[in-house]
């Protein structure tokens, strides 16, 4: 979410180039969906503009958000995770994982049962979702999204869920205030992130020489 539709298209564009960029560096296949995270993050940012210029409402671009933020994100993110992990280290990922399969299989019932509604607020965009057991789910979804990065092997994906988990409690507090969303600036943050964890040395690969003088 951002401020505007204006400032969505823009970081959209912005965070789908970082994705592209992420997707052409990637040196193994497994860190393939992983690395193809910021190219998600910048259509949402992309279908959120179109939600601004419907000014908010139900309809095709509200769902699509929708879908995005919530299923589709809380099983992608823990199943890209445990791909990108080594064979030795999947089965510490096996309770985010659950719970993410899980928490996507409730919201995806309750968004096919009763369609999302959204509302302009000030400098950020409302989305109203009819769900049960809210606790319970965003315990759930922080769960699969943040804590399957933080229990990673990974130093830099553990480093990623921190700032995962930090700018998930600044963006909630932000919009509470219905001053501006701060969501846009965090995505592009994620996928500065995940750029630096693909271009990272390979694994076995010989340090570079050192001339002597």
């Amino acid at each position: 979410m951002c401020f505007s539709a204006t400032a969505d298209l823009a970081a959209g564009s912005v965070i789908c180039a970082l994705g592209v960029a992420c997707v052409a560096r990637v040196r193994r296949a497994r860190d393939l969906p992983l690395a193809a995270l910021p190219l998600l993050l910048g259509a949402h940012q992309l279908v959120e503009a179109a939600v601004w210029h419907r000014g908010g409402g139900t309809g095709v671009a509200t769902t699509a958000w929708a879908i995005i933020a919530l299923p589709l994100l809380a099983a992608y993110v823990p199943l890209a995770v445990l791909v990108a992990a080594p064979p030795g280290a999947r089965l510490r990922l096996a309770v985010p994982v659950l719970a993410g399969l899980g928490t996507a299989a409730v919201l995806g019932a309750c968004l096919a049962d009763r369609a999302p509604v959204a509302g302009i607020r000030g400098h950020t965009v409302g989305y109203a979702v009819d769900v049960p057991a809210v606790p319970l789910l965003i315990a759930c979804y922080l769960l699969a999204t943040v804590g399957s990065l933080l229990i990673t092997a990974d130093a830099r994906l553990r480093l990623l869920g921190g700032l995962t988990g930090a700018g998930a409690a600044i963006c909630a507090a932000v919009w509470r205030t219905e001053f501006v969303s701060t969501w846009c600036a965090f995505a592009a943050v994620v996928s500065v992130v995940l750029l630096l964890w693909v271009r990272r040395p390979a694994a076995g690969a010989a340090p570079s020489a050192v001339p002597l003088t």
